[in-house]
């Protein structure tokens, strides 16, 4: 057994003993020990309903048990070698109790490993090696014992803080099964049963080789209903935990089909806006976008456009400016039909202060969107400004810049001929050309929260006072 030859570091460590041979035979008692609690640990669990659940008056008469769980904390603590096999003692003591047909016996072992696993990384280890998971998952199925049901699932949660092998574990011992068999009961679960669920959907979803089982189950389905509950006994906190576990299914791709069989992305972008929850949405939009199937669904949503565009409007967060940038550019890459939304949606503007503000990943994106656009003739840029009024208007005006700067010394004349010559019509697109740009530079000097009057507005006109349409980013 290969685990063994860790358990004497795992328990004991080195420098607190004494001399080499009392840690040799530390160790080897400890093998000993560990190899009867293993073989114990295997003893299949039997099942009874027979014992009532236990009420909260009963609970609190518990003292034998309490002070079980209080020495084994104490031991628990301490640092000697003798004190940690007498510790090593009672998690067997509790591993046992798991398997007692007493109810109020099991309740409260499950609590012990549930406090102890908290509190100690080794002792999940070690717990787990007394096979206390099987045994934790078999209390599942105690279908009518509520009680059973949150102190186990619990348990569960913390022996796997921290631990794959653990949550692996959990995971092949039938543990989402018989998840999925309380959230299908008539009436669905006990709301306290119901958070613990998700709970441990998101601690067992962060672990890949568990995201395509937990995936391919009905927890998706169960994790949207938690998260688009109107219920007042869903608790933000099992909202918060079923978005966070939703993510970790995201990240595997064979999981988006699954996501796309519900409604999510529609609540998803129809919920961006809400601080609490904005930045983890764009993030798991980004894992939806990388699919054919997730950008269509995305793209199909009503307004989906003008809300993400926005989203580089009113959010300084680095987080999801770099992610609703990603979600964008990728659109923009694989779509001329979202590229034509996004610029009615007015992306322009909020692309030019991401690519000065942004941090240097969002900058970059911005950069790549803008050279999809481009691409398309800055049909934008027109459809602001009167289109083939600006064209016209662009190139006389070049064309006498061009004539006059070959003549030397004669600039300022040429300037001022050039503004006599403009007729009035040509006068008022340059006009809105150069109030568009102070716009812009209002808007990217707010951002960046300096003072309203570090560019004052005679400065704004020197700026643009000789700037046309070629100024701007397309």
């Amino acid at each position: 057994m290969s685990n063994n030859n860790n358990l004497g570091s795992l328990l004991i460590p080195h420098h607190h003993s004494k001399s080499a041979t009392t840690l040799r035979l530390c160790h080897s008692s400890f093998r000993r020990i560990l190899f009867h609690s293993i073989t114990c640990g295997s003893i299949s669990h039997r099942r009874h309903h027979t014992t009532p659940p236990i009420s909260e008056d009963e609970e609190n008469t518990v003292k034998p048990e309490t002070r079980l769980s209080e020495k084994l904390s104490d031991l628990l603590n301490m640092e000697d070698t003798e004190t940690k096999e007498e510790a090593l003692e009672e998690m067997k003591k509790v591993v046992k109790e798991l398997r007692e047909e007493d109810t109020r016996r099991r309740v409260t072992a499950a609590g012990m490993v549930r406090k102890v696993a908290k509190e100690d990384v080794e002792v999940r280890e070690t717990l787990a090696m007394l096979g206390v998971i099987p045994s934790l998952v078999a209390m599942i199925d105690y279908e009518e014992d509520v009680h059973s049901q949150i102190a186990s699932l619990y348990a569960l949660l913390n022996l796997g803080i921290g631990n794959d092998a653990n949550k692996a574990a959990i995971v092949k011992v039938g543990a989402v099964q018989k998840m999925l068999k309380l959230i299908e009961l008539p009436g669905g679960p006990n709301s306290l049963v119901s958070e613990a669920i998700v709970a441990n959907f998101l601690g067992l979803s962060a672990l890949d080789s568990n995201k395509p089982i937990i995936g391919s189950s009905a927890a998706i389905s169960f994790l949207v209903r938690t998260l688009q509950s109107l219920d007042d006994k869903t608790s933000p906190q099992a909202k918060q935990d079923a978005l966070r576990a939703l993510y970790n299914l995201s990240i595997f791709p064979g999981n988006v089909s699954c996501i796309l069989e519900t409604d999510l992305v529609h609540f998803l972008v129809n919920s961006i806006g809400d601080m609490e929850l904005t930045e983890r949405i764009l993030s798991i939009l980004s894992n939806l976008v990388s699919t054919r199937e997730g950008r269509k669904a995305i793209s199909m949503v009503l307004d989906a456009f003008p809300i993400l565009v926005d989203v580089l409007n009113w959010t300084d967060s680095p987080k999801c400016q770099e992610n609703v940038s990603y979600i964008l550019m990728v659109m923009a890459h694989k779509s001329y039909g979202d590229r034509q939304a996004m610029i009615e949606a007015g992306i322009a503007s909020a692309l030019l202060e991401l690519s000065l503000l942004g941090t240097t990943l969002a900058q970059k994106r911005a950069s790549r969107i803008l050279e999809c656009l481009r691409v398309d003739k800055g049909k934008q840029v027109s459809g602001s400004f009167g289109g083939n009024l600006v064209a016209n208007v662009s190139a006389p005006i070049y064309g006498s810049l061009a004539s006059c700067a070959k003549r030397d010394g004669e600039g300022a004349e040429c300037l001022e001929e050039e503004e006599d010559m403009m007729s009035e019509e040509k006068k008022a697109v340059k006009q809105l050309v150069q109030q568009s740009l102070q716009n812009n530079m209002r808007k990217i000097v707010k951002r960046a929260n300096l003072p309203q009057d570090i560019v004052p507005s005679d400065h704004f006109k020197s700026l643009t006072s000789s700037s046309t349409s070629k100024s701007l980013p397309f």
